[in-house]
């Protein structure tokens, strides 16, 4: 049995994610799908809009996915050793940089390779909320908690 591995934070959930996640499952038998814990994100020195326990029943759902980690550390390499993963699915922006570069050797001295897939261009998390920034400080445009909230429910 082939088992692919990748990870991400995988918060305001988009296509881009889900053509990651359609792509790993179609080069392996079994998906495992580490979701960056919030503490992990934290770290990062980004904020998750999305609650981990959320992020990972949104990823456990999808039907390219097979199984949903905790990934709470930046050590992809341990993880995939630790689930005997064959393969590390990543964008590839990421591709070519020395960072990567160097995880190339280490995977590969380790049996495992590391496979870029395109990054879906238009979309990203980060651009998702710049727009949501924009909406949120226009007055006209903000979503008002007392209407989130109302009466109605």
């Amino acid at each position: 049995m082939v088992i692919g591995y990748t990870a991400g934070v995988y918060d305001l959930f988009h296509v881009g994610h889900l053509n990651l996640l359609k792509n790993a499952k179609g080069m392996c038998d079994k998906l495992i799908v580490g979701v960056t814990t919030d503490d992990l994100v934290t770290y990062k020195g980004k904020h998750a809009m999305i609650p981990f326990e959320d992020r990972l029943e949104i990823v456990r759902s999808i039907k390219y996915v097979d199984a949903a980690v905790p990934q709470s550390d930046m050590d992809k390499l341990s993880m995939c050793k630790k689930l005997g993963a064959s393969y590390l699915f990543v964008g590839d922006d990421w591709y070519g940089t020395d960072k990567w570069k160097n995880y190339e050797k280490e995977f590969e001295e380790a049996g495992i390779k590391i496979v870029y897939f395109p990054y879906t261009k238009g979309v990203s998390s980060t651009l998702i909320n710049k727009a949501l920034g924009q909406i949120r400080d226009n007055p006209e445009t903000a979503i008002k908690r007392e209407r989130i909230f109302s009466k109605e429910e």
